[in-house]
């Protein structure tokens, strides 16, 4: 049930669902266009516009850093300069140890 409304069955989960584009996809590539560390986490890398991300920030921001943290590589994993396969559970949280202990922020 909708907390504003009150109505039932009109609410979904803020996801893209296979076949939908996201939301506010300018807003994603201005931000891509000004990252300096780029992460993919647990993808395939096959869905796009998701998989193409990576080749983005490669080509309009040469100097962000691209990391696959992943259980094994994907199908993109030859496009980011850094990989580290294992869980999530456990890769996530030692690489962004890591990332904190290397001054990013």
């Amino acid at each position: 049930m909708c907390g504003h409304c009150g109505a039932r069955g009109q609410l979904r989960p803020h996801v893209v669902w296979f076949g939908e584009m996201p939301l506010r996809m300018d807003e994603i590539y201005a931000e891509l266009d000004r990252c300096t560390q780029f992460l993919s986490v647990g993808t395939s890398g096959m869905v796009y516009p998701a998989a193409g991300f990576v080749q983005h920030v490669r080509r309009h921001v040469p100097r962000a850093h691209t990391a696959e943290l992943n259980l094994k590589p994907s199908d993109g994993h030859s496009l980011f300069r850094e990989r580290v396969y294992g869980p999530a559970t456990e890769v996530v949280p030692a690489y962004v140890e890591k990332l904190l202990k290397s001054g990013w922020r």
